[in-house]
């Protein structure tokens, strides 16, 4: 496929806010094309720096308007679609400012999917795997203005007790505040 025909397409998908892609999804964008052709074209697009690729199976496009804070959680999303997936641990009891340190460039994240860590040019991604039901998760986060749901105050500290982290930084004040 032509350079100019492919950024033609992602940009259509970035009209409507979608720039972060998995390999599966970009199947469905470069539709029409044998798997062979859609990989040369894939190739070449990220040799141009038109698509980037954060981490194996997920293309970012590069030249899109949207691209900002929330990139990473899409990342996130888009590696354990399929799963349960909240912001969690230090990354959410720093945000509610129960730890008084912020962790910069790392997103914790709690999932029923397999944990792993993933290095990323915007940040590193730390699943955990959880077994709480869907139930239980639902009614322990909130749904805010963002790709993941994130953890309550209380959830994230009984989610940091559960996995054995660090519990030293926690502000038991700046919890029992909210």
């Amino acid at each position: 496929m032509k350079q100019s025909e492919a950024v033609k397409r992602l940009s259509h998908f970035d009209q409507q806010g979608r720039y972060v892609f998995s390999t599966r999804d970009m199947a469905r964008v470069f539709s029409g094309e044998s798997s062979r052709s859609r990989e040369a074209t894939l190739k070449r697009l990220s040799e141009a720096g038109i698509l980037e690729r954060p981490s194996k199976g997920v293309y970012v496009y590069a030249l899109s308007r949207h691209k900002g804070p929330d990139t990473l959680e899409l990342i996130a999303r888009t590696l354990r679609r399929g799963a349960y997936n909240y912001v969690s641990l230090e990354s959410s009891l720093s945000e509610y400012g129960v730890i008084s340190q912020v962790p910069v460039g790392r997103l914790t994240v709690m999932t029923t999917g397999r944990k792993g860590e993933y290095r990323t040019p915007y940040g590193v991604i730390e699943f955990t795997h959880t077994r709480r039901g869907v139930s239980d998760i639902l009614a322990s986060t909130q749904m805010r203005q963002r790709p993941l749901r994130v953890a309550t105050p209380n959830t994230a500290l009984r989610d940091i007790k559960r996995v054995g982290r660090n519990t030293h930084l926690i502000d038991e004040r700046a919890l029992h505040d909210d």
